[in-house]
């Protein structure tokens, strides 16, 4: 196994890791689970430095450790769309890498910026999708009368849109004032 790649899986275990403490370090927003934390900060810096495998490979293992440690779990099926494939597409924010790349070859941090907030939007975005089709499907009766696409909507954007936006905010910071991250291992 080359260098580069050992330190690919070394950065993703150790990253999954420090996702699932995050996770633990959140603002609750319901008594029913839903919180603002900072797990998919690890996730997006892994897409971004590394690119798809590792960002999937990131969520993957941060979703699989959640349910080991305390999923609420109802269903197989919930379990998948909550913990296995929300956090899973969250690396699907690698996708601006190369343009981002491009962009940091040039020093413009205006650019830099908007590829990491589109990554993350699209990263949150599927992730609260992910979400969104769980709680209609196997968390209705908290409903009530309401309708349930509208329930579901306000309870899982009341924590992803937090988290997606405080997610972006640090991933540029942590880009623009050390862009070194995202050169190449050699």
């Amino acid at each position: 196994m080359d260098k580069k790649r050992l330190l690919m899986m070394v950065e993703i275990a150790i990253f999954a890791a420090v996702g699932l403490v995050l996770d633990q370090i959140s603002f609750k927003m319901w008594a029913q689970g839903g919180s603002i934390s900072f797990v998919m900060v690890p996730i997006i810096l892994m897409a971004i430095r590394w690119g798809l495998t590792a960002g999937l490979a990131t969520g993957l293992l941060i979703g699989i450790m959640q349910m080991m440690f305390g999923a609420y779990i109802v269903h197989w099926l919930q379990a998948i769309l909550d913990y296995g494939l929300a956090f899973t597409v969250v690396g699907l924010a690698a996708i601006i890498r190369k343009p981002l790349l491009q962009a940091t070859q040039s020093l413009n941090k205006t650019k830099m910026a908007l590829y990491i907030v589109i990554g993350t939007l699209l990263g949150g975005s599927l992730r609260f999708v992910c979400h969104l089709l769980a709680g209609v499907v196997f968390f209705k009766e908290f409903a009530g009368d309401d309708n349930v696409w509208m329930y579901s909507i306000i309870y899982n954007g009341s924590y992803m849109l937090p988290a997606t936006i405080i997610t972006a905010i640090i991933a540029i910071l942590l880009f623009t004032s050390a862009p070194r991250l995202l050169q190449k291992v050699q």
